[in-house]
């Protein structure tokens, strides 16, 4: 970006640098020659010397002074050097103005909107021990027609003006060390608890509701950012939003993405099927980009689902990383600036990052992830009782798992959780239960739900039973969705050890077990997840490894292909 300058603050007697434009550094080799005259002209009229005088003969006798036809070209030279100088200047100070001109540009560019629409359910990430919290991001697909623009790429003139859906949902965590990053999709046709909200634009509100998750939208992205909060209990940063037209030039800024099927495919209407999205590539691979990637990321029956959707779409934005990656565009400014002009003209933001260096700045974070410790996923799910061909629901234990991981910050990638298990049994062993001070935090509060009176009491009672009889209760509540076992930093491999002691004995998992930063020491948080009874809640405690039971897909594998529905693999 450019910087502008404001010529004569601070303005400050005229130095001379060695080697400075404007300057004939010739003219004053050990600082012997004269310095210009005011006007520039550099001769001797006003100097206070004449061709007799001693001053001069003592030059002409010495050969420092020069003859006047070489300090006539000088004096040209000089006069030169100096129109450089000033040119240069405007040139630096009018691309400082343009430059602040096109960041004004950008930004004026940018739709911004609300974080929440007012039902935010969740509490921010506590930093972790290093002071660092993760970056949560709900990237939003509207399937709106309200411009020609939309309404050319998709749809019937019957569905302008109508409210749109929020047709892909999506929640991107980065970690909070930016060592890993994950993407979880949801189905669009997920029933839901939906909170009240107020859209922003028509002030129309909608009672709180149980529905299908993309109908959200209809009270701004704000509304669709609570129902996630809601559901997940994972607070989320910001959201972003896009539209088809913004699909399309975001695709072409990028230059196209890989994307492979094994066969054929051909997504046209069916006996019985209506729509489709009509991508028509052969088998193998291709880089796709423009409307062929809109194509791509709205297919759906060819790959059999939504679910199969979903999978394409997380194909898609693996290759798009790999592709901006490999042209280090997060270093070349002219392709930066490309980006920045297509993506601020496409993107609609939540107000926390509606300016062109906030959006910037969220880029350099995810630029440095490793691609192999970037998995993408969908939610696992089951069909839904109240209408199983249509609709379906969170798989209960292992969505619930899934949403823990992200809120406890833990990576979604099988082998660094492999890892974490291996440094946790080649700690050192644990203390005495009887030597251990617990403290016991009622945090049944969370979601806004009425704490479970005593609840403290209850558990601490059921440590002491364990041999942990040195464990006590807190007089200060606290909020916790789920619950958790803390121990300071300062007290290292040691005070993980005695944490995961406390774990085991109620039969808590062990992702429950958390570093915080110094200061309160050992301490059992008993959370919403388990408000009543004495023995942990099974489903919560499942150390079962949630990618299991849903469709992953690494950032580095590049030879991935999609599999085609056999009725549409015919060109």
């Amino acid at each position: 970006m450019g910087r502008s300058s404001t010529p004569g603050e601070g303005t400050r007697p005229r130095v001379r640098h060695a080697g400075q434009l404007g300057w004939d550094d010739g003219l004053y080799e050990d600082g012997k020659g004269d310095a210009p005259a005011p006007d520039g002209s550099g001769d001797d009229v006003g100097s206070g010397r004449s061709e007799g005088s001693p001053g001069a003969r003592r030059a002409a006798g010495s050969g420092g002074r020069r003859d006047r036809p070489h300090r006539a070209g000088r004096t040209k030279k000089r006069r030169i050097l100096r129109w450089i100088a000033f040119s240069l200047a405007f040139v630096i100070l009018g691309t400082g103005a343009a430059g602040y001109l096109w960041y004004e540009h950008l930004n004026g560019n940018l739709r911004k909107g609300a974080r929440s629409a007012g039902n935010s359910a969740a509490k921010k990430t506590a930093p972790n021990a290093a002071g660092q919290t993760p970056l949560n991001l709900l990237l939003i697909g509207s399937d709106s027609r309200n411009s020609k623009e939309n309404l050319k790429l998709g749809g019937s003139k019957e569905s302008v003006g109508g409210t749109p859906l929020a047709d892909v949902q999506m929640l991107l965590h980065v970690s909070a060390d930016r060592k890993n990053a994950s993407v979880v999709s949801i189905p669009r046709d997920t029933r839901v608890d939906i909170p009240a909200c107020e859209n922003p634009d028509t002030h129309q509100k909608y009672p709180a509701t149980n529905g299908i998750i993309n109908e959200t939208l209809r009270g701004g992205p704000g509304c669709t950012l609570d129902t996630w909060e809601k559901l997940t209990g994972v607070y989320i940063d910001h959201w972003m939003m896009v539209d088809f037209a913004g699909v399309v030039d975001m695709a072409d800024a990028v230059g196209g993405a890989w994307v492979c099927v094994k066969q054929n495919v051909n997504d046209v209407s069916k006996p019985g099927v209506p729509g489709g999205s009509h991508l028509r590539l052969t088998a193998g691979k291709h880089k796709i980009q423009g409307e062929d990637a809109l194509k791509w990321l709205r297919t759906r029956h060819a790959f059999e689902s939504d679910i199969g959707r979903s999978k394409a779409q997380h194909m898609y934005l693996n290759s798009v990383l790999r592709e901006l990656k490999s042209q280090d565009a997060f270093t070349d400014s002219g392709r930066l600036m490309n980006l920045a002009e297509t993506a601020t003209k496409s993107l609609q933001v939540s107000e926390e990052i509606g300016t062109v260096k906030k959006l910037f700045d969220l880029g350099m974070q995810l630029k440095n992830v490793p691609l192999d410790k970037m998995n993408m996923l969908t939610m696992p799910r089951i069909a839904d009782p109240e209408d199983p061909d249509a609709h379906v629901l969170p798989k209960p234990g292992s969505a619930d798992k899934l949403w823990g991981l992200i809120r406890d910050d833990q990576s979604l990638d099988p082998k660094d959780r492999a890892k974490a298990k291996k440094k946790t049994a080649a700690g050192p062993e644990a203390g005495a239960p009887a030597s251990l001070g617990v403290t016991v935090v009622n945090g049944t509060s969370a979601d806004g739900q009425a704490p479970t009176q005593g609840r403290a009491g209850v558990v601490r009672d059921l440590l002491k039973a364990k041999g942990f009889t040195e464990a006590d209760t807190s007089t200060d509540p606290g909020s916790a969705r789920t619950t958790e076992v803390t121990y300071p930093k300062s007290s290292g491999a040691q005070g993980r050890s005695d944490a995961l002691s406390v774990a085991k004995a109620l039969s808590i998992p062990t992702s429950a077990v958390k570093e915080t930063p110094d200061g309160a020491g050992l301490t059992l948080t008993v959370g919403s997840d388990w408000r009543t009874g004495s023995t942990f809640p099974k489903a919560a405690a499942d150390d079962s490894d949630p990618l299991e039971d849903t469709e992953s897909v690494n950032g580095a594998k590049a030879d991935e292909c999609m599999d085609v529905y056999w009725p549409y693999r015919q060109m």
